[in-house]
């Protein structure tokens, strides 16, 4: 995977003092980020339907001890997309074999929900990693876990060929993050917050084939993981559904340096509302 180092720039509309820059990966797709603090560099990969603003508290928090790196995703925020029709999930690994080149050639990775599990696939791919910390990897492990449909990336392709984004959105909220559709009915409410969730949809896709068949209700898979041989930990709220604790447990069981912790009081969200909670154990083992 090569990479352009890219251009670094002060400013922006990003966190005060943050530096905003581009890196280019390896189809010359421009990727985003914002550059804080110093220290050994961590780089933070963003959930479905987020950009980097859903990091953006918790760089700040981090930024007292690393060199972070938050980014947006490829065809997210200010990031571009060479080819959206021929989307792989090798492209976002090697966005962050760019990023991870552009700081120096290694990095820690912190990633939640679907994002902890593209940074497992850069780590698998062999991506320079140091260390892994991963929030609520949505993985379904068990049958009778509840899964997204099993035709859920057949039903958010039809609904986007027919221009229907919005409706993308709302069927991703409710058939995938379990949201009732009263929650939605209200987040249409706040004009600002749902133009950004609609303007995210085309990305949906992306993060369905992050996650691959590892949402069927069936143990993982210890080979497809295999490349993973770095310091992890794997996070989750107290109050998240069993599932999220019987999927962290069992990666963690899979990978040969991997542990589990339960953060108590949190959720799925707690990343972009309870950032306070998060960052001190993401802290602790990322110093190692």
């Amino acid at each position: 995977m090569t990479a352009d180092h890219g251009r670094t720039r002060t400013g922006g509309a990003g966190a005060a003092g943050a530096a905003t820059g581009v890196a280019r990966s390896a189809d010359g797709t421009e990727i985003a980020y914002e550059l804080s603090g110093s220290g050994p560099a961590v780089i933070l990969v963003a959930s479905a339907l987020a950009d980097r603003s859903d990091t953006e508290k918790l760089a700040v928090l981090l930024a007292d001890h690393f060199t972070v790196i938050n980014y947006d995703r490829r065809g997210r925020g200010a990031s571009g997309d060479a080819d959206a029709d021929a989307y792989a999930v090798d492209r976002e690994i090697e966005d962050i074999a760019a990023l991870v080149d552009h700081v120096g050639g290694s990095a820690s990775l912190f990633g939640s929900s679907s994002g902890a599990v593209l940074a497992l696939r850069a780590a698998a791919a062999g991506v320079k990693v140091d260390r892994l910390a991963l929030y609520e990897p949505p993985f379904v492990i068990a049958e009778g876990d509840a899964g997204p449909p099993l035709d859920l990336a057949e039903q958010v392709g039809a609904l986007l060929e027919q221009g229907r984004d919005a409706d993308a959105v709302k069927y991703f909220m409710t058939k995938v993050q379990g949201m009732p559709g009263i929650a939605v009915f209200f987040m249409k409410l706040m004009p600002k917050i749902w133009k950004n969730l609609v303007g995210l949809a085309r990305t949906l896709p992306y993060d369905i084939a992050v996650m691959g068949d590892t949402q069927r209700g069936r143990p993982l898979d210890a080979g497809e993981w295999e490349g993973v041989d770095v310091p992890t930990r794997v996070l989750t709220g107290g109050k998240s559904p069993a599932a999220f604790q019987r999927a962290a447990g069992a990666l963690a069981g899979i990978l040969p340096k991997a542990d589990h912790r339960t953060l108590p009081g949190l959720n799925h969200g707690a990343v972009v509302m309870a950032p306070k909670k998060v960052a001190p154990e993401v802290i602790q083992f990322l110093k190692g």
